[in-house]
């Protein structure tokens, strides 16, 4: 069956990041999503393999000169069947171009109209560049990542492009179809990966005492949560919080003279307990520690590679990673036990699907035709 989404109509204006995967996290769900590229990004001649963007995946591409007065009108049409929009421009760019929020609204009162941005539309950073690791900085995240006495470490761009920016336009898109679907208006989705990334932190903001980085329990400030190095050069990681757990990994350790259960919380024990089990697991190869303490209770798991996760037993048996278009990549998340998402195809190449999708969307052959020939379509 189709996914969750299936029916919902959405018009992407292409950009780079978090919007692409909004737009990919819609789409795997079942929204069909027409995806708006520049002109001038369209080859002559397709290739015919797709590139290899996965966060592309999923939706149809066309080809539209956004400068162009018909090429505006293009878009303006597609918004009028549409449920919702995604872009990813600065602030004030699509009202220059024409395509803003209020242009769009009044063409389709119920449109849901999400600006993905790093800043927000509103505030002193508003109109500044900006990349992830600047926006969890700001956000009171990043310096809190890294090691006790080392400087900020920052996570890749999880945090600030995907968990705190591309996710919660996504989760807001879904809220705007639902509300509107009740209300029967749209309205304007504000994400910024600023806003996105503190609320991510919302937990630490109101926990007791939490010190400065790498000192902390979840930060490696603990020798019990924290990753090992093995014997063979691969590293192990440990989540041991809770008594009963500390008490397994410490029984299978064969530790059980050596730590006392009781102080596991001491944190005047730590720099011993880390000595003790960062030469311990040294002797042994990750695969020796496999054996011991996968599966249990100890709160346990080999720190995998991208490649050894999707090979990895648990994966596999789940289906995490899947291979289309000869590319292996993550499946849809979350799963639904009625209406499954799935990929629904191969990332596009900027204009690839221009004549089918416009005309899916209700363009004829004639009007096709004439925008081509006036050069605001590719």
């Amino acid at each position: 069956m189709a996914g969750p989404l299936s029916g919902v109509r959405i018009v992407e204006l292409a950009g780079i990041g978090p919007g692409p995967f909004a737009a990919m996290m819609l789409s795997d769900m079942g929204a069909d999503i027409i995806r708006v590229e520049r002109a001038q990004s369209v080859r002559d001649e397709i290739p015919d393999h797709p590139p290899f963007d996965l966060l592309n995946r999923g939706r149809r591409s066309i080809g539209v000169d956004l400068k162009h007065p018909e090429g505006i009108a293009t878009v303006m049409r597609l918004v009028e069947g549409a449920d919702a929009l995604i872009e990813g421009f600065r602030p004030g760019v699509t009202e220059r171009l024409g395509l803003g929020p209020d242009d769009c609204l009044a063409r389709n009162p119920r449109l849901v109209y999400g600006r993905m941005t790093g800043w927000g539309q509103d505030g002193p950073y508003a109109q500044a560049a900006g990349h992830d690791i600047n926006y969890i900085a700001l956000a009171g995240a990043l310096a809190h990542m890294g090691r006790r006495g080392e400087k900020p470490t920052p996570p890749i761009n999880l945090v600030g492009d995907f968990g705190g920016g591309g996710m919660l336009m996504a989760f807001g898109v879904a809220c705007g179809l639902l509300e509107a679907a009740r209300s029967g208006e749209g309205q304007v989705i504000d994400a910024a990966m600023v806003d996105g990334s503190a609320v991510l932190m919302a937990m630490f903001h109101a926990w007791p005492g939490w010190g400065e980085r790498g000192t902390n329990l979840l930060d490696t400030g603990a020798p019990f949560y924290d990753t090992y190095e093995c014997k063979d050069g691969n590293f192990i990681s440990l989540g041991s919080l809770e008594p009963q757990f500390y008490a397994e990994l410490v029984a299978r350790l064969g530790l059980g003279d050596e730590f006392d259960l009781t102080r596991q919380m001491d944190p005047s024990t730590y720099d011993a307990q880390r000595e003790r089990l960062t030469a311990l697991f040294l002797t042994r190869t990750r695969d020796e520690w496999n054996e011991i303490l996968e599966y249990s209770d100890a709160c346990y798991a080999p720190v995998l590679s991208m490649q050894e996760a999707a090979a990895h037993p648990h994966m596999v048996a789940r289906g995490t990673f899947i291979e289309e278009f000869g590319v292996r990549q993550p499946a849809p998340a979350p799963r639904f036990s009625r209406t499954p998402g799935a990929i629904q195809g191969a990332p596009a190449w900027p204009g690839q699907h221009t004549d089918a999708a416009l005309a899916d969307w209700g363009f004829s052959d004639e009007e096709l035709a004439r925008l081509r020939a006036a050069g605001a379509i590719r």
